[in-house]
């Protein structure tokens, strides 16, 4: 199973239609790329905190190191 697939479906678990979880991998991926390079990370690294990000945010919580608001 290539990456895209992987990504794709893992958007499809977490509730995205086909057609946007494709999308949705391909923005993963290419930002991963970008981030390895903006950042001096591995891509692997980098792809890892975006799925963090990705699954902490579905699940209604700030991906780690995200800045906080005082509640009002």
């Amino acid at each position: 199973m290539t990456e895209a697939e992987q990504l794709t479906q893992l958007c499809e678990r977490l509730g995205a239609p086909r057609a946007q979880a494709e999308t949705m991998a391909a923005q993963l991926a290419k930002r991963a790329t970008q981030l390895a390079v903006e950042r001096g990370l591995t891509r692997e690294v980098a792809m890892a905190r975006l799925l963090e990000a990705v699954v902490k945010g579905r699940a209604g919580e700030a991906p780690t190191g995200a800045p906080t608001t005082p509640p009002v």
